[in-house]
């Protein structure tokens, strides 16, 4: 089974493992399998899990284990992360786990790379012990994965070492973009909350990507958020849960996933809604009936020239969130 295309681009996803307000880890995980194994049904390409720390409502922070458990789970999607945050870890750490992954599930794994903490700078602390590995040490940290990964380094990686595992690199700003154009590796951008730095950043990609062995022209991924629902009301209130987190998150108080709410209006300030709804811009956050995504995302596939988008779905009730994903699979060929 290969995957389906929208206007000849695949479709992927993004899981950040949402925690519900009455859920548990342990829901949130199940719902993960659940998801994966339904979009994979629907012809999604790949399945990203993302490194987030200290989050009440992410439960993806051991990534690389439930990147397995979801490969395990499925047969043909590739999966992999988006991402993991390279200055959290020891390069070799991670050569040998996604050596293993890709020993475990060969052709199937990929390894998306961010320079983030994805988290605050006191669990970032308590993740390093010391902060020595700070996001400007990413390109060296990136070559020192590669030289695990080619067996140029002086200490082996097994399993890794000789295995073809394609990296990515993510960024929401221009520096990721350069550095995965000077490399000619693949590039991913996280449009689905810094939309206002997509088009330079994927212009400062395409302009300056040298090819390599791995890549002869860019190839650029999109992130978008879409809440896709049989009506646009439903649709709009079910996105009141996204709303919500991001309005946490604005606040510095992040809590796991609530659920929708009548009237949104009434949680937030003037000036909160506004810093929201710039990174909810409705660019990349598509929240409507299957007519209104199937516009939203030609729109922005127009903008952006993507090679690929990746789809979030923050949605509290997991069937909303089964039926988001099968709309979006309804427009695909």
């Amino acid at each position: 089974m290969s995957a389906k295309t929208f206007h000849d681009i695949p479709l992927s996803i993004l899981d950040l493992a949402p925690v519900v307000e009455d859920g548990t880890p342990s829901d949130s995980l199940k719902n993960s399998v659940s998801l994966a194994q339904h979009t994979e049904k629907l012809g999604f390409n790949r399945y990203w899990l993302a490194e987030h720390h200290n989050m009440p409502g992410i439960a993806s922070s051991a990534t690389s284990v439930l990147i397995g458990h979801i490969a395990g789970s499925t047969s043909q999607m590739r999966v992999g992360s988006g991402g993991i945050m390279l200055p959290n870890h020891a390069p070799l750490v991670i050569a040998e786990q996604f050596g293993t992954l890709e020993t475990l599930y060969p052709g199937r794994i990929d390894l998306g790379l961010g320079r983030a903490p994805g988290t605050d700078q006191v669990t970032a602390y308590a993740l390093r012990r010391t902060l020595n590995s700070s996001p400007e040490a990413f390109p060296a940290m990136v070559e020192e994965l590669e030289a695990y990964f080619s067996g140029t380094a002086r200490v082996h990686s097994v399993p890794g070492e000789g295995l073809e595992i394609p990296i990515w690199l993510l960024g929401s700003s221009g520096f990721s973009a350069q550095l995965s154009a000077q490399k000619g590796l693949p590039f991913s951008f996280a449009s689905h909350f810094a939309p206002d730095n997509t088009i330079a950043a994927l212009n400062l990609y395409r302009d300056h990507f040298k090819p390599s062995d791995v890549l002869a022209e860019p190839y650029a991924m999109v992130g978008v958020n879409v809440i896709a629902a049989d009506t646009e009301e439903q649709a709009k209130y079910i996105a009141t849960s996204q709303q919500q987190q991001f309005l946490s998150i604005q606040r510095g108080q992040p809590t796991k996933l609530q659920p929708p709410i009548d009237d949104i209006d009434a949680v937030w300030t003037p000036s909160e809604k506004a810093a929201v709804q710039q990174s909810l811009d409705s660019r990349s956050t598509i929240v409507g009936d299957k007519e209104t995504v199937k516009r939203g995302l030609e729109v922005f596939l127009e903008e952006t020239q993507a090679n690929e988008m990746i789809i979030n779905s923050q949605i509290y009730h997991h069937e909303d969130r089964l039926r988001s994903y099968e709309i979006v699979a309804e427009l695909m060929e």
